[in-house]
């Protein structure tokens, strides 16, 4: 049997302590399935009942054919609006934006996906299966922390991090918000779920000092 990798242990970026730090996530790719609005509706359970077979079906295809197997990972989830005060103070779900995410190894290839996604549909077809692909992502400079309770408590965090931690260091918000849930909400008392909040920030500082032009002598 070979030996079953859980890139939880691997990645350093997928621990985190309730105290918010920087951190740098490596470039990684993921199982994907896009969105809108308020996750508790039909269409986001059938975005994530779509990504979980298929995340399973990678497992065995990888296990059979490369003799390489890997314990999947949890649900992840990217998060947008136009206006991100939605998130923290009017908290409206309706204008949510979403990417429901399942990391894949470096080892598969859209190839396997494509095999995985042509197996799960052979069985009960998942309602967003042609929708689903292997898409990288790049986020870099981060700032995370762990969240413990239920998912509508984050919003004092996530002011703390994004109005305090964040400007206080000189960096800037960019890219998405990025959750990764290590908990599953239907079998966890919600006072013990436990989220990695994530969010790329640029350093604002080294961005001036690099378009700062050099300081000039006197010219002749």
């Amino acid at each position: 049997m070979p030996d079953k990798i859980d890139f939880k242990r691997e990645l350093p970026c997928y621990r985190a302590g309730r105290t918010p730090q920087v951190v740098d996530v490596p470039d990684l790719q993921y199982l994907v399935v896009d969105g809108h609005g308020d996750p508790n509706t039909p269409a986001y359970t059938d975005a994530v009942s779509t990504l979980y077979p298929v995340a399973y079906g990678l497992k065995t295809l990888s296990r059979t054919s490369l003799d390489r197997d890997f314990v999947v990972m949890p649900l992840e989830g990217l998060w947008w609006a136009e206006d991100m005060s939605t998130f923290t103070t009017a908290r409206d779900k309706s204008r949510w934006d979403w990417t429901m995410m399942i990391l894949a190894p470096p080892w598969v290839t859209t190839a396997m996906v494509a095999e995985a996604v042509e197996r799960v549909g052979r069985k009960k077809r998942p309602p967003r299966l042609d929708d689903l692909r292997l898409e990288s992502l790049s986020e870099g400079r981060c700032v995370q922390v762990l969240h413990v309770g239920g998912y509508d408590d984050e919003t004092a965090l996530l002011r703390r991090v994004h109005e305090e931690f964040i400007p206080g260091r000189g960096l800037t918000m960019t890219g998405r918000h990025h959750e990764i849930y290590l908990g599953d909400p239907r079998r966890t008392d919600p006072a013990k779920l436990r989220t990695i909040l994530r969010q790329p920030v640029l350093d604002t500082r080294a961005a001036d000092r690099h378009d700062r032009p050099p300081d000039v002598d006197d010219e002749e």
